[in-house]
Order: C-alpha cells, then structure tokens, then sequence
C-alpha cells in the first residue's frame, strides 16, 4: 500500500490542511510509500520562497518521472479512456490496488482507475 498525491492534495499540504499533514505522519509511521508525480508538482510548483511548507514536505514524497516508457504507457490509457489530461494518466499509472489516493478530483482519476482495473482508498481534500 501507498499514497499517492495528486495536484489538490500538494495544494492542501501547502495550505498546511491539518487532516492530510495526519494522514501523512501515520502512512510515514507504517513505513508506507508517498509518492507523487513529476507532472503533478509541475502543475503546483511556482515559487519555493512562497511555498515553504510544500517545499519542507517533498523531501519525504518520491516524485516519480515520467520517462519515455511510462510516456508510453500514460499515451495507450488515455487512448483507452477517451482522454487528454497527461498529468492525470500519468498520475493515475503510479496508483495500485489498495493504495489510498489524496485528489481533488475522484471522477477524472476514478475513471482513469476503473479502466486500470485498480480499486484504490480514494480521500477527497
């Protein structure tokens, strides 16, 4: 099991969102993995003097790339899916069965799931 991090959920850390900043302490504590994607921080990242508490949080998060095969494999789910957004693809690939998902947006990702055939703990912030 892991969590997993989406752009809403980076967003809430930085806003210092009490409930996932616990969250987070637990999974850390069961030794659980914390990942994100590379594009998803791309997608929030715009300033590291002003976003100081994303900044001392990423160092426990792994930010995983999105190189030429998983490039590749983002490409074929979204044709499988009818949809655009690389991020959440990309997003969406990292995520396996039983992994609880941090989103602002279930019904983008749920889908993206649902056709992954992956059944994650899906926590909206």
């Amino acid at each position: 099991m892991a969590v997993v991090l989406d752009a809403g959920a980076l967003i809430a850390l930085d806003r210092r969102d009490h409930r996932l900043m616990a969250r987070l302490r637990i999974a850390r504590q069961e030794g659980l993995p914390v990942r994100t994607s590379a594009a998803v921080l791309a997608q929030v990242w715009r300033d590291g003097a002003r976003q100081a508490q994303l900044a001392m949080t990423l160092p426990g998060i792994e930010v995983i790339d999105l190189d030429e095969f998983a490039a590749r494999r983002v490409g074929e789910l979204l044709k499988q899916t009818k949809t655009k957004d690389v991020v959440d693809g990309h997003l969406a690939s990292l995520i396996g069965n039983g992994d609880l998902l941090a989103t602002s947006d279930p019904d983008d990702l749920n889908h993206l799931l649902d056709i992954r055939r992956v059944v994650a703990i899906v926590h909206e912030v």
